[in-house]
């Protein structure tokens, strides 16, 4: 069985302007995502060559494209979008996205709010990878 190792991507904060309320469009905010990639990461540590490892730079220049990109009414609908970023390379089996909204439009004190999602390649597209 492939070994299942991790790359972690924390604290990525990028503006956006998601949310369901009209000045959340208009004005804007600060987005902080939390990106954690299960893959097998032997190969590259074996070649020390970047081609064989998710280029981590590259990764977060996508997300941040993400997130500055095309609104949306949820922090669930951005995490999904998010998620469909780390899954683009085939040899990711699981990603875990997180969604910071620290400044969401409550009106009591709190330090954040947050939306977690899993997402796992398929068995399908398991095997598509391996032939």
């Amino acid at each position: 069985m492939q070994s299942l190792d991790e790359i972690v991507l924390t604290g990525l904060t990028v503006f956006g302007r998601h949310g369901v309320f009209e000045h959340e469009r208009r004005d804007g905010q600060d987005f902080t995502i939390d990106l954690r990639l299960r893959l097998s990461l032997a190969k590259a540590a074996d070649s020390d060559d970047v081609t064989d490892t998710v280029h981590y730079g590259e990764l977060a220049e996508k997300v941040a494209a993400v997130v500055a990109g095309e609104p949306v009414n949820l922090i669930e609908t951005l995490a999904e979008r998010i998620a469909a970023v780390g899954l683009e390379d085939r040899r990711v089996q699981e990603v875990v996205v997180t969604v910071h909204k620290p400044h969401a439009p409550i009106p009591l004190n709190f330090a954040d709010v947050a939306v977690t999602i899993i997402r796992r390649r398929t068995p399908d597209a398991m095997e598509e990878t391996s032939a």
